[in-house]
């Protein structure tokens, strides 16, 4: 792409992104540039495509080596639908998914079948992702077959070491699936993420089906395996305590646009946007002395069918100013070091220096 076919936006987001990697001296191991995913909506005698469901639309970010990047937002914001697209499970629109130097989304087969075993996921349903006429065993060394020539006795030893790396048993390689309770279907689902050890895994709500003493458990598995393996995470999730506990940086999503990008830190401590100071304020707090300013959104979710034209939140926004806001549409703009909204009138909630 040439530079004059860039919008001006586009370029000072760039080099604003530039200047954070420059200065935070971090290696950027994946990049997403403007993905758009749209799916069709089809109906009539024929099926013709009636209209199209923006399910992401022009969403940029970046995840450093060694990082865990949380991805927030309310269900059917799209937090899935970006996981998959950068995996290519489901082809992207358009845009760019930047892999350790090389465009995922236009890799040839073969180049894809290598990065692939460096690039994993951890799916939220870890029943319905096994086969349930395999052994847990087989499906954990399933990538050890497709990607490396390593023997049968080879691919039992790893299965069984990366079993005891999430907390299981040896034994536990020759059971099937309904055999195991939740947490244990989703450590096999770590196992199998683990097996080929990759530099990069995508969890995909993977603790939002199970119970909080459970949720800390794989937690915990996720931590040691990052700290031993140096794994880099995609974290999307929308119970916010979740990320907030587990996340390096956070990126907030609403209707399939990106609204806010920060340090977990600074993101939780003065949230800039006001979506995102509506999620936060939804946050129980475990002390009944204290009290917190609840934000209460008015209407709907608009439909992705049809999202509202400039900012796509301006028709629940409590300070949206007309027509300003339902004409121009912001774009991700660093209002601190590291810290990116798009609000246009997110200035106001800057804290005085």
């Amino acid at each position: 792409m040439m530079k004059s076919d860039i919008s001006q936006e586009q370029l000072q987001r760039r080099e604003a992104d530039d200047r954070v990697r420059q200065n935070g001296n971090k290696r950027t191991l994946l990049e997403v540039n403007n993905l758009v995913k749209h799916f069709p909506v089809k109906g009539g005698l024929l099926q013709r495509i009636q209209g199209w469901v923006k399910a992401v639309d022009d969403v940029s970010f970046q995840i450093y080596e060694g990082e865990t990047f949380g991805l927030v937002g309310e269900s059917g914001c799209g937090k899935t639908t970006v996981g998959r697209t950068i995996l290519r499970l489901i082809p992207a629109t358009s845009g760019e998914v930047i892999f350790d130097g090389r465009d995922v989304l236009n890799m040839p087969a073969k180049e894809l079948k290598r990065a692939r075993a460096n690039m994993q996921i951890i799916f939220q349903d870890p029943y319905s992702s096994l086969d349930p006429r395999l052994p847990v065993g087989e499906s954990i060394a399933e990538g050890l077959r497709v990607h490396t020539a390593k023997k049968s006795r080879e691919r039992h030893e790893l299965v069984v070491d990366v079993l005891r790396r999430v907390g299981m048993r040896a034994e536990h390689a020759r059971r099937y699936p309904h055999e195991f309770s939740g947490g244990q279907r989703q450590r096999i689902g770590i196992a199998r993420a683990l097996a080929l050890q990759p530099k990069f895994i995508i969890c995909d709500e993977p603790v939002s089906a199970l119970d909080v003493s459970i949720q800390a458990q794989v937690l915990s598995i996720l931590k040691e395996l990052q700290r031993d393996f140096g794994l880099t995470y995609l974290f999307i999730a929308h119970n916010l305590s979740v990320i907030e506990h587990f996340s390096d940086r956070v990126g907030v999503m609403y209707l399939g646009r990106m609204v806010e990008i920060a340090d977990r830190d600074d993101l939780y401590a003065n949230p800039l946007h006001p979506y995102t100071q509506a999620l936060f304020s939804a946050i129980p707090i475990p002390d009944p002395t204290l009290k917190r300013q609840r934000v209460i959104l008015e209407g709907d979710v608009p439909s992705p069918l049809n999202p509202p034209s400039g900012c796509r939140f301006h028709t629940r926004c409590p300070i949206a100013r007309l027509p300003h806001c339902a004409e121009d549409d912001p774009q991700l703009r660093e209002l601190r070091p590291g810290h990116f909204v798009a609000c246009h009138y997110a200035e106001d909630f800057l804290p005085p220096e």
